[in-house]
């Protein structure tokens, strides 16, 4: 077969393949173009979801950055007033630094909405979570104890296995021991104490306080005594042993 036949017949096929391929899309347009649409909406969407998921978390980090400086802030009590008789206070007053606040409840008031904003717009994020742990705990600082159980039990339901789950787990107990609620608190500090992410010493001090409080002095020494023993240089054995002898 000459060269030019051989050519004439590949142009053939190339023209019937191509006629085909035409066929077929005519056949099949609107479901290709259906299909093209649709990968171009999932794309769109999940671009737009890790858009969103970045944009965030950055946002909630910095807000609870935010929040956190507030509770770090320095408190500088107020200037005593001058005594009575006396024109000018006994020490001349000083400003108070830039950011800081005049007692541990007006920095736990400024702070506690500031966590809250964080932990309301961003429920699900590691910002949120930690940020209603800390409103818990302003919240306790601040005597709400009653609230302050409430948002800690709603950390251990979004985090309930992480480690602001056992850190409400402590708080819990302590706001149930702010309200009277001992058998209670005994309750949570043993669910905590078979758990490994907090120190095994401080959880078995919080126990034995209330125990204590309950009134149940031999379970109380019995929780100081392991402190001593099984932690004798930790930071809380010397106070254990305070505790364990007025429980006796």
């Amino acid at each position: 077969m000459k060269r030019s036949e051989r050519h004439h017949l590949k142009e053939n096929e190339l023209a019937q393949t191509l006629d085909r391929v035409r066929e077929q899309f005519e056949t099949h347009k609107n479901r290709i173009v259906t299909g093209v649409v649709l990968a171009a909406v999932v794309v769109v969407a999940i671009g737009g979801y890790f858009w969103y998921r970045r944009s965030a978390d950055n946002t909630s980090r910095a807000m609870l950055a935010s929040a956190m400086a507030i509770q770090a802030a320095q408190v500088v009590p107020p200037t005593p007033p001058a005594p009575a008789g006396q024109t000018t206070p006994a020490v001349a007053p000083v400003p108070p630094p830039p950011g800081s606040f005049p007692s541990e409840q007006a920095k736990l008031s400024a702070a506690l909405p500031k966590f809250m904003a964080v932990a309301d717009s961003y429920p699900g994020t590691k910002a949120g979570i930690a940020a209603r742990y800390q409103a818990a705990a302003c919240l306790l600082g601040l005597g709400r104890a009653k609230e302050a159980m409430d948002r800690f039990r709603e950390v251990i339901d979004r985090d309930s296995n992480g480690l602001y789950a056992d850190m409400s787990r402590m708080g819990l107990g302590e706001a149930q021991i702010a309200t009277g609620q001992y058998d209670a608190a005994i309750t949570t500090y043993r669910e905590v104490s078979n758990k490994a992410t907090l120190p095994s010493d401080a959880v078995l001090m919080q126990l034995g306080r209330a125990y204590a409080r309950a009134g149940k002095k031999a379970e109380a020494a019995q929780a100081f005594k392991r402190i001593i023993d099984e932690f004798p240089q930790g930071q809380y054995a010397q106070e254990a042993k305070k505790e364990m002898d007025a429980a006796k």
